[in-house]
């Protein structure tokens, strides 16, 4: 979200508010994003509630020590903040002992302003050549560039390519697809490959909050600031700093919340609820949706700068039924993830049946799938009759063969796999709606319908 130079966060803690007052002020001049603390307890609070790139750290200050405050920044950050030591003559050794600790460098007061802005400058490439080594060792032993992604199929392998290109930039993508398709899964593959890998990457599901809890999660909210605030909380574009933010069904917001996404995602700056301080992130938006945002913009239902600013790199993600060569890859890929459920295969029929069929619900409705046959095959090798009543009727509607070598009928494939499941549940009537998919209702009319009767056990009614 930033342009031009990054912008290098500093926090100043030092209880000699003059001197505190005096670099903030410098270093701002410089184009630095400043925060000071008064002590060390404050300054604690402040790396715990954000990201800094260098610290500036008294080393008497009062309520925490400057030593104690580097023992905790080096223990319990992944990737802490470079520290510049600021120590009085009569406290040098102290001050190389906490060198000694990961410090960058220490500077005597009284300091000039130049001489420390110097500093903070080279502190920050350190840190940035930690980060890139952070970000080069957990791309090492890949075999391929996207491992997590399991696909045969040319369309997907295009979208890998230009994944490749597009991931280590900062660029906005926008990724469409019908529900169940992967658009998380390419997101995630986006952060991973990019150089904000060991920064969170975070979800959020915008079509399923109201709008004040969507504002609440997405900015955070100060104590206090509506009915059972009883704490301030981070929202996710501060946990994300750094980060990468997935926007997953951005079609679904409000005109108001768009306004105030375009806000954050043009400035990185935005307000917690409830608070008049203005914050500044530094965050990847990605977004996902199944709507065609370029209808709703066209229909005044979708802001249009925010779709410009939203769908700088669109990605569009296949359904399931334009790749069904990926159908036998996925169902083995299944099959591995959920083998504490069972080891088995799948027949060549059984394989068929699945190839063929339309998957409205894309991957995730074939992962349901697979999971369900895996509990409910009796047997080592999971059959057609294994697989749910809607890929049957499907399977019925191509013409399929009974074992006397008949054509069956939609009817007769219904009234098999209602018995075959009434057995497996030993004849629980709401187990087998359930299963079926189907209301409890739906189910008894058509027990009568094909004049099925199982009794239910006793105590099961």
């Amino acid at each position: 979200m930033r342009t031009g130079q990054a912008k290098i966060r500093v926090l100043i803690a030092d209880d000699e508010k003059n001197l505190a007052r005096v670099l903030k002020t410098e270093l701002a001049r410089e184009g630095h994003s400043t925060e000071v603390a008064s002590d060390g307890r404050e300054a604690l609070e402040k790396l715990k509630e954000q990201e800094f790139d260098v610290l500036i750290l008294d080393l008497k200050m009062p309520k925490l020590g400057g030593m104690d405050i580097l023992k905790e920044v080096k223990k319990k950050w992944v990737l802490p903040p470079e520290v510049i030591i600021l120590t009085g003559h009569g406290t040098i050794p102290t001050a190389v002992e906490a060198i000694k600790l990961g410090a960058y460098t220490y500077i005597t007061k009284p300091c000039k302003t130049a001489e420390v802005n110097l500093l903070v400058k080279k502190a920050y490439e350190k840190q940035q050549i930690l980060r890139e080594n952070l970000y080069l060792k957990t791309r090492l032993g890949q075999e391929k560039p996207f491992p997590e992604i399991v696909t045969g199929s040319a369309k997907i392998r295009d979208i890998l390519q230009m994944l490749v290109r597009i991931a280590p930039t900062d660029s906005p993508v926008l990724i469409t697809g019908e529900s169940g398709t992967g658009k998380e899964l390419i997101a995630k593959a986006i952060h991973q490959h990019s150089k904000r890998a060991d920064k969170p990457f975070l979800v959020i599901n915008c079509g399923a909050l109201q709008e004040s809890i969507l504002e609440s999660e997405l900015f955070g909210h100060e104590k206090g600031a509506f009915t059972g605030a009883h704490s301030a909380k981070l929202g996710l574009f501060e946990v994300a700093d750094k980060g990468t933010l997935l926007l997953d069904e951005i079609g679904e917001i409000s005109q108001a919340m768009q306004l105030k996404l375009l806000r954050v995602i043009e400035t990185g700056k935005f307000f917690r609820v409830g608070s008049t301080r203005e914050r500044q992130v530094d965050v990847r938006v990605l977004s996902a949706t199944n709507r065609d945002l370029q209808e709703m913009v066209q229909g005044g239902k979708f802001r249009e700068d925010l779709y410009y600013r939203v769908n700088v790199i669109p990605i569009h993600v296949p359904p399931l039924r334009e790749r069904p060569e990926d159908v036998p890859l996925l169902t083995r890929h299944f099959l591995h993830v959920f083998a504490p459920l069972g080891k088995k295969s799948v027949s060549s029929d059984a394989t068929n049946v699945l190839s063929r069929y339309y998957w409205p619900g894309n991957v995730r409705e074939l992962q349901h799938v697979i999971r369900r046959a895996l509990i409910l095959s009796p047997k080592d090798q999971i059959e057609p009759e294994d697989l749910p009543l809607d890929l049957q009727v499907n399977r019925a509607s191509t013409g399929a063969v009974t074992s006397s070598g008949s054509l069956s009928t939609l009817g007769d494939v219904e009234r098999q796999h209602i018995l075959r499941v009434l057995e497996q549940v030993k004849g629980h009537r709401g187990q087998a709606a359930q299963i079926l998919g189907i209301d409890p209702k739906t189910l008894y009319r058509k027990l009568l319908t094909y004049r099925i009767d199982i009794p239910e056990p006793p105590g099961r009614h």
